[in-house]
């Protein structure tokens, strides 16, 4: 047991300040979940963030692609089984030991590819199947391709992408805004500036110190907070200080009322400019001409340019070269309120966001598709940062862990990797009573390093304290260092 600590700023209980370790693996003592047999198709980025965490989390796993270099690293980092071959062939899915599998994800860079594997394997074997379809042609038919193929998931990672930039732009003082509860609560990420009321303060005081629209107390919750490379689930007495990264969480109003009680800037940007006309730009136009913010897209090739003119007749297309400073002035960089580079090149992308926050106050998130050099990337300020292989990841991940889960009293409606994944929020469907319904937080033995930080009941979204309880047909989240969660039991000490 832990001591518990009163916290008015959040109306929570949440146990002291753990800082997290780098890797660390923590066994579940609740659920000893057997690791299903899964087939990877495809060793590109997104195959390879799979491998790595699937592998980990004790799933046996056999990859297939037609380039056996691409699949020899992964064999070396991984205890995985590699087999060479077109993975839409029946006889290369049986060599694979499609009869025995609980899952086959498809994740060429074929949308038809991965739709033909994932519909051999449901023919031939009895498992699950996930397809990665990036098209927009496709992704306009995803429940009518789901329920017809009979696919667990389809899954676009280029969309997915320009969700999570649209909901940052729509708070552009946050480094990360995620959403939880179908909408209806979020958790942002900020650094703590220079003169904010909050260098100082401890966690205790944010409700009394901090006063909301309407005269509101602070209804919201510090999760996390990393100061110096480390992360902490912080106590009711952890004083904050200029230049932490705090996530908290609030429901979606509360959210912006909060940011402005601290006086950061809570409305949505009015302009945008977005460098690479690839399919992330078309997504990410769509979002945010709907939100009513306008749009232009510098794009070098002129074909793409054209039909680009055609689909968002609403945006401002550009033909040029987005990489050049001058037209890059001339389009008015200096002036714009938000900028996304989305070419398919990380280094332009980088190089594009280290230029804007030199010539423009901009609000800019930079996407990055790989994960080499990673200190220095964290070393460099690039504002907002997206990765594509991790959204589409971390949403296959979660529904394998729900699949894992053999007690079947819950589900995770949503997993998100927080602080280079050294700490999980999770989303719990509690769908029948077991040991953590109907008993106050309070009387609970919980992990340390772990937070409950909201519960939403039929829509409501309940920042909990220790008098608060779990019912059945609630969602909760979990904030902790632990990895591994599979069911809401697992929050409880052994």
């Amino acid at each position: 047991m832990f001591a518990w600590i009163h916290v008015k700023s959040a109306g929570t209980f949440f146990n002291s300040p753990v800082p997290a370790e780098r890797g660390n693996t923590v066994k579940n003592s609740k659920s000893e979940n057997k690791g299903l047999n899964i087939i990877i198709v495809g060793c590109g980025k997104v195959g390879a963030a799979l491998t790595e965490q699937l592998s980990k989390e004790g799933n046996a796993i056999t990859l297939i692609d037609k380039k056996p270099q691409k699949m020899q690293a992964l064999e070396g980092l991984y205890d995985v089984l590699t087999i060479t071959g077109n993975g839409a062939s029946y006889n290369v899915q049986q060599e694979a030991g499609i009869e025995d599998a609980d899952l086959i994800i498809a994740v060429t860079n074929s949308d038809e590819l991965n739709l033909l594997c994932c519909t051999i394997a449901t023919q031939v074997g009895n498992c699950a199947a996930i397809a990665r379809v990036r098209s927009p042609e496709y992704s306009a038919e995803v429940e009518y391709l789901r329920g017809k193929l009979g696919l667990a998931m389809i899954i676009n990672p280029e969309l997915e992408t320009a969700r999570e930039a649209a909901r940052i732009l729509s708070l552009p003082t946050a480094l990360e805004v995620n959403s939880f509860a179908q909408g209806k609560a979020e958790m942002a990420k900020f650094r703590i500036p220079e003169g904010c009321i909050l260098d100082g303060m401890t966690i205790m005081n944010l409700s009394r110190k901090v006063i909301m629209a309407r005269d509101k107390k602070a209804n919201i919750i510090v999760c996390a907070i990393e100061r110096d490379g480390e992360v902490y689930i912080p106590s009711g007495n952890f004083e904050m200080k200029a230049g932490d990264i705090i996530s908290f969480v609030a429901s979606s109003k509360n959210t912006r009322l909060f940011m402005e009680a601290i006086g950061m800037k809570s409305g949505r940007v009015k302009n945008t400019m977005i460098i690479g006309g690839g399919r992330a730009a078309y997504y990410l136009a769509i979002c945010l001409l709907a939100a009513g913010i306008e749009v232009k897209i510098i794009e070098n090739n002129p074909a793409r340019c054209e039909e680009l003119s055609v689909l968002l007749p609403k945006a401002v297309i550009i033909n040029g070269d987005g990489t050049n400073e001058e037209l890059l002035k001339e389009e008015g960089i200096e002036y714009a309120e938000s900028f996304v580079p989305l070419t398919g090149i990380d280094e332009e992308n980088i190089l594009l966001t280290l230029y804007a926050k030199q010539v423009s106050g901009a609000k800019i998130i930079t996407k990055i598709n790989r994960i080499t050099f990673k200190d220095v990337i964290n070393s460099l300020d690039l504002g907002s940062v997206v990765y594509p292989r991790y959204i589409t990841a971390e949403a296959i991940i979660a529904y394998v862990r729900a699949k894992k889960n053999s007690i079947a009293s819950d589900k995770i409606e949503t997993l998100y990797h927080m602080f280079d994944s050294r700490v999980e929020a999770i989303e719990f469907l509690v769908e029948s009573e077991s040991a953590v319904t109907n008993i106050a937080f309070k009387d609970l033995a919980l992990k340390k390093q772990l937070l409950v930080s909201f519960i939403n009941r039929r829509g409501r979204i309940i920042i909990p304290t220790g008098q608060d309880c779990i019912r059945v047909g609630d969602t909760v989240m979990i904030v902790t260092t632990h990895t591994g969660f599979h069911n809401i039991l697992d929050i409880l000490e052994a």
